[in-house]
């Protein structure tokens, strides 16, 4: 799961007033029975449709930033599929040809990036930018992106005015005072106000099953049989979702940094889970940088870059680095190193920067640039969806008293991410509409084997995903990268795991047990 944003300082305060106490929230919608059997029957119609209309390819808008041959298209689904002939949004869609031989084609292969509120639709790029990871199943398959519900060219969502959303400097995360608290509250309901405002017709549908169903819609309308997917972060519950209400259209499916789909793990106790995995991984990065004192000039042993990062944080909180960068725009920037291996030395370096007397580095780096119109409206509005999916998706703790024992118990051991991330979710303990039952992630008759990806010290997606999904869906595989914790692994050079996977694609076949890798190579400054 991707933080776009440190969300309780980036909502903005609109007229309006918090009720203390409690807060309230609709009480969680258990679907009935009847209900999900309508939304079956529903997608089985609108996958008919779909079938049967397939895509109008054309070349893709200019300002898509996807260069030919690259085709872009729309498939339409219904809203909401208990109603299959009410209203309709549209699914945007991109694909590049295989590149192989006809002999070789094997079908489309569709890939989600996580988030929820990532867009899909940079895959093909991986074939235009001649990607050596993916180059032998890009002979195999049509590269397939989309657009899921509510993102981008995909009904889009909102919930605040862009320029406002990723404006700064914003309040401190962690609280001095109960003032400081209240604060971030009324930002929280306030934003969920705004989402409601702004988007509210399309809240109620925003979940990961309805997604999944948009996915076997656009899985018909490619003229395919079965599903080949990638997922990674988000998309492997979106993956593990579909598998579970679709067993049997699962062709292959690669899922990397693997979200615990354990009903009582969705969301709440997962954004938990996150706080206490950041702060280990970011020791990791911290220990990466004292090793490489002689670069970087921040200490020479985690304690005393973890103190320069103490001094840092409370300059910018005094006085925030050249207007725009304080604790908050700190943490967004810095949790890409824990987040990502490939940031750990363009992070060191604006902080090393930065101490040696020149701030603008991590003055560029941090700082929300206001100029950027296309950027900061898809940040505002993968944080919408975001919010969005997971607040549909699940019953929230409605009691203010939860949420602050929770965290500022949380906090006293792992301070890097645990406010933060309290802030981004509150909205769902005030959010407007009905909450879903989770899934019950399961192996139902026709599931295929699955093949897992994990690095043991994943930060966003914690490792006993990857294990509980491993136990839910039988007869798939795990490979684990040992000593390494970077998110999403699929991507990196690792022959280890580079090969399995691409075998596994190309011909179905897995090891016949579990495997570990040794990490890819560590960073260097």
């Amino acid at each position: 799961m991707r933080r776009t944003a440190v969300f309780g300082s980036a909502g903005t305060l609109i007229a309006g007033t918090l009720i203390l106490g409690a807060l309230t929230a609709p009480a969680a919608g258990a679907a009935t029975t009847q209900g999900r059997d309508d939304e079956a029957a529903g997608a089985a119609v609108a996958a008919d449709r779909a079938a049967r209309a397939g895509i109008d390819w054309m070349d893709c808008p200019a300002d898509w930033g996807l260069e030919k041959p690259i085709q872009c298209g729309f498939v339409t689904v219904p809203l909401d599929y208990a109603r299959p002939n009410g209203k309709k949004i549209k699914i945007a869609v991109d694909r590049i040809a295989a590149t192989g031989t006809p002999a070789e084609r094997q079908g489309a292969l569709l890939y989600n990036p996580g988030g929820p509120g990532g867009s899909g639709l940079k895959f093909p790029r991986r074939v235009t930018t001649k990607n050596a990871i993916w180059a032998n199943a890009a002979k195999a398959y049509d590269f397939v992106g989309f657009d899921p519900r509510g993102v981008g060219h995909s009904a889009p969502i909102s919930c605040v005015d862009p320029t406002e959303f990723v404006k700064g400097p914003k309040a401190d995360p962690v609280p001095d005072s109960e003032a400081d608290k209240l604060a971030q509250r009324k930002l929280a309901a306030e934003y969920a106000k705004g989402c409601a405002e702004k988007s509210g017709d399309m809240l109620p549908f925003m979940t990961t099953r309805n997604t999944a169903r948009d996915l076997d819609v656009v899985r018909a309308a490619l003229g395919e049989k079965k599903l080949n997917y990638v997922g990674v972060s988000y998309g492997t519950y979106l993956g593990a979702v579909y598998g579970t209400l679709y067993p049997n259209h699962v062709r292959r499916m690669v899922v990397d940094s693997v979200v615990n789909p354990d009903k009582n793990n969705i969301w709440y106790e997962a954004n938990l889970g996150q706080d206490i995995a950041f702060e280990g991984r970011l020791k990791d990065w911290m220990n990466w940088v004292a090793q490489h004192d002689d670069a970087y000039h921040l200490g020479k042993t985690y304690t005393e870059v973890q103190q320069q990062w103490v001094t840092l944080r409370a300059a910018a909180k005094k006085s925030p680095l050249g207007g725009k960068v304080g604790p908050a725009e700190l943490i967004g920037f810095f949790q890409n190193a824990p987040y990502y291996d490939s940031m750990w030395a363009p992070v060191a370096e604006a902080w090393s920067a930065y101490a040696a007397g020149d701030p603008q580095p991590l003055i560029d780096s941090a700082a929300a640039d206001l100029t950027d119109t296309a950027g900061n409206i898809a940040s505002e509005n993968g944080n919408a969806v975001y919010t969005a999916v997971e607040c549909a998706d699940a019953a929230w703790p409605t009691s203010w008293n939860k949420w602050n024992a929770d965290n500022s118990r949380l906090h006293k051991k792992y301070p890097f991410m645990t406010w933060a991330n309290a802030w981004m979710n509150l909205p769902c303990a005030t959010w407007s509409t009905p909450r879903q039952q989770p899934t019950q992630v399961k192996t139902g008759k026709g599931l295929p084997p699955v093949l897992i990806a994990q690095s043991e010290r994943d930060a966003a997606t914690p490792y006993e995903g990857a294990v509980q999904l491993h136990k839910a869906f039988k007869g798939s595989r795990l490979i684990t990268e040992k000593n390494a914790g970077s998110h999403g692994i699929t991507n990196l050079v690792n022959p280890c795991i580079n090969s399995k996977v691409e075998t596994y694609l190309l011909t179905g076949k897995l090891d016949s047990k579990d495997v570990t890798c040794e990490p890819h190579a560590t960073p260097k400054p």
